[in-house]
């Protein structure tokens, strides 16, 4: 068997605490960025006004879903999180599954933002007189991430706190400008009621409600390198999925009495950009000044996206590696920083490779990298929430350890048969989500279950050459 307790092997433990986990998955979500690139064209294309109750329904399914994956996150502590629950609840050919659609998953989601962001960064830095190509700025970011995401993890903590807690600040400092003032023709809940929430088509507003949410999930990512990981963990995960789901509710309500339910779709849809609209209530609620600091602070907070999607995927990655999936030489963290820097690296020249090819056939930034990736990043997330609910009932059957039924058997598989009918209609209709036509419709979301193949297959490899080490899959590292 390997050496799986090598200190190379290691990530560095005792580094984070609740606020800091808490501040690298709430990073990933995005506020700022879902608000102001989210929340608007999943009115236009979706449910209207109905998309703040819609944020509410998704809140609970999610909360309900983290109950069984704190209870599990009690009892297995691994970086690998979605990876090492399936395996040691479901067994380690389906671990091999989720650890590749998770690499997948969390690379597309990293990689996909990196388009929104030079596209973002352009535009900004246009206005001031500095008017460069959006992949100039895209491999800006790209440099900038594989500083922080090859050193120590409480780095990048700290600097996603400074930007998450500016782009929160902004946000609900017009939020409250709006509440204060009434909106355009007084507060009401009309857009929680029954029939806003099933207007339009409001598939698409829980679709896009559920992409909002992307990232909260990585709070067992941080387990190894957690203080206190059995408390640390479900806190970091409930004030997460809390903080985003109440965040996006007020803002999406608000928003729409900042501008009137009767007004509301035929603004949105008189823009030419749909997230213009957070900016035009900006104008209205806060002045010019602090609107041009929000766009700068959109800018910022897609930066703290792509930042934590990549230590999320790093991690992946490293745990692949050092549980045998992937080649050994990428399970190791770095002698000085404990960090998983060849990880890290690989997902630099990922996202290197993947951009410039964009850029070689002249391809959108927005229209298609963020959108097409992005997606199939939802996607791929999706499907493991299925799994991981499936994985816990699974575990639990064989040693309820003390845990009830309702957070082992009843959540898990309410939610699991949610997350898995959400994976199929997204994959049904990924070409009409996504503008994706022809071949591309089809072929970028089957990449997930074929990544998922590849794992399993992977797997079997593993069981054969070295059976301890599968047996030893996904157990606890902390």
């Amino acid at each position: 068997m390997s050496d799986q307790t090598s200190t190379s092997n290691q990530l560095k433990k005792n580094s984070l605490g609740v606020g800091a986990i808490t501040f690298l998955v709430v990073s990933a979500a995005a506020p700022l960025t879902g608000a102001g690139g989210g929340i608007p064209p999943s009115m236009l294309f979706g449910n209207g006004a109905g998309i703040a109750g819609s944020f509410l329904i998704v809140t609970l399914i999610l909360l309900a879903f983290s109950v069984g994956y704190v209870a599990m996150s009690r009892h297995v502590k691994n970086a690998g999180a979605f990876y090492a629950f399936t395996a040691q609840g479901l067994g380690g050919r389906a671990g091999g599954a989720a650890a590749m659609i998770a690499i997948l998953s969390y690379n597309a989601m990293q990689i996909g933002l990196m388009g929104l962001l030079g596209a973002v960064a352009s535009g900004t830095f246009a206005q001031w007189g500095i008017d460069l190509p959006w992949y100039v700025w895209t491999y800006v970011a790209i440099a900038l991430v594989a500083v922080l995401g090859y050193r120590q993890v409480d780095l990048s903590a700290k600097v996603l706190m400074v930007l998450v807690l500016a782009e929160f600040a902004i946000v609900v400092l017009l939020d409250a400008s709006i509440l204060v003032s009434g909106g355009a023709s007084g507060l009401n809940l009309q857009p929680f009621a029954w029939s806003q929430i099933t207007s339009g088509v409001p598939s698409i507003g829980i679709l896009f409600c559920f992409a909002g949410f992307i990232g909260f999930e990585a709070t067992t990512i941080y387990s190894e390198e957690a203080k206190n990981p059995s408390v640390t963990v479900p806190k970091a995960t409930y004030v997460s999925v809390l903080a985003i789901g109440i965040f996006y509710t007020i803002t999406a309500w608000l928003m729409v009495m900042g501008i009137g339910m009767d007004n509301l779709l035929p603004t949105i849809g008189g823009l030419p950009d749909p997230s213009a609209f957070l900016f035009v209530l900006g104008e209205t609620y806060i002045g010019g000044t602090l609107t041009a600091v929000m766009g700068v602070l959109f800018m910022t907070s897609i930066f703290a996206a792509v930042l934590a999607f990549h230590n999320a995927v790093a991690r992946y990655k490293f745990v692949a590696g050092r549980e045998g999936i992937l080649p050994d030489a990428i399970g190791v963290t770095h002698d000085t920083h404990k960090s998983p820097h060849m990880g890290s690296m690989i997902q630099t020249a990922l996202a290197l490779l993947v951009v410039t090819l964009f850029v070689a056939k002249g391809l959108d930034p927005v229209l298609n990298l963020f959108v097409w990736l992005t997606q199939m990043g939802t996607l791929g997330v999706l499907g493991l929430m299925a799994l991981t609910s499936f994985a816990v009932i699974a575990f639990f059957s064989r040693d309820a350890m003390g845990e009830g039924a309702m957070s082992t058997k009843v959540l898990p598989l309410i939610t699991g048969l949610i997350m898995a009918g959400l994976f199929v209609k997204i994959f049904m209709d990924f070409g009409a989500l996504t503008g994706s036509e022809g071949m591309l419709s089809w072929a970028l979301p089957a990449l997930v279950p074929v990544l998922g193949v590849v794992g399993y297959l992977l797997a079997s490899g593993l069981a054969s050459r070295d059976p301890a080490r599968f047996a030893d899959m996904g157990n606890t590292k902390a």
